[in-house]
């Protein structure tokens, strides 16, 4: 969903250890850049994992309890865990997005000068982030004996639940961005995991804050489904809500006049 610490080298090439060097911005590319094909793989394998995670973890839920409140708190506890794990693993090799509306605000903010993903680099992360949120719900379903591909029938098309998807995405690109401009992404691995954990809960929508996971989820007609039907919806109200985030970030986190003035 986001960046994390990149490894860093000095300049004799000796490794030096993790947070003692300034920390990229969120999926900014790291100093020693890796190929373009080890990124789009590693958007593709974390964004399966994550949408493995969480319709995995709500088809456990609903076999272990009938309780729908316990079965949210195993679905957001499991997700919380497993996101922070992923962005620490690979955000060093991508910036961990895992989200085409993360992608698509950091290329926006590298297109107005700031550090961020180029327009090829777009162009093959969204893509991957899409084939492996598809591919983890698959592979959720086949672990648990569901079948591999079953729409899923629950609507989720209410205007309150696309009221929270706004709100739980514009929170996420805040959280993200802001992260990077007060030279904080370090923490990234748990401020990021610990929001989605949370937007679980305060969110109308338990938070998708994420087109790719969105999709992918429409493809399992298990607790963590979504229905085709509600999916165009939900990704519009996440653009949506992108673009008042990064407006957040902009006013929040404007620069500062100089002593002097």
């Amino acid at each position: 969903m986001t960046a994390t610490e990149a490894t860093e080298h000095d300049r004799a090439g000796d490794a030096i250890a993790p947070g003692a060097e300034p920390q990229p911005a969120p999926g900014a590319t790291p100093p020693q850049t890796p190929p373009l094909l080890a990124k789009a793989a590693a958007e593709l394998v974390g964004t399966a994992a994550l949408v493995a995670v969480v319709v995995g973890s709500g088809i456990q839920a609903t076999e272990l309890t009938k309780d729908v409140g316990l079965q949210l708190l195993a679905n957001s506890t499991a997700t919380v865990f497993g996101l922070g794990v992923l962005i620490a693993l690979l955000g060093p090799v991508s910036g961990a997005h895992f989200n085409p509306a993360v992608t698509l605000a950091e290329w926006w903010t590298a297109r107005r000068g700031g550090a961020g993903v180029s327009l090829r680099e777009t162009a093959v992360y969204v893509p991957a982030q899409i084939v492996g949120a598809i591919a983890g719900s698959v592979l959720a379903d086949a672990m648990f004996g569901e079948p591999l591909v079953k729409w899923s029938t629950h609507d989720r098309s209410a205007g309150h639940l696309l009221l929270g998807e706004v709100v739980a995405t514009a929170g996420l690109i805040l959280l993200i961005f802001g992260l990077a401009r007060t030279d904080r992404v370090r923490f990234a691995p748990v401020a990021v995991a610990s929001y989605i954990g949370a937007a679980y809960w305060f969110t109308s929508s338990t938070s998708f804050a994420n087109p790719a996971v969105t999709i992918g989820r429409a493809f399992t007609d298990t607790f963590a489904g979504i229905a085709p039907s509600s999916v165009a919806g939900f990704i519009g109200m996440q653009l949506i809500g992108a673009v008042v985030g990064l407006a957040l970030v902009a006013l929040i986190f404007m620069p500062g006049r100089e002593a002097a003035e």
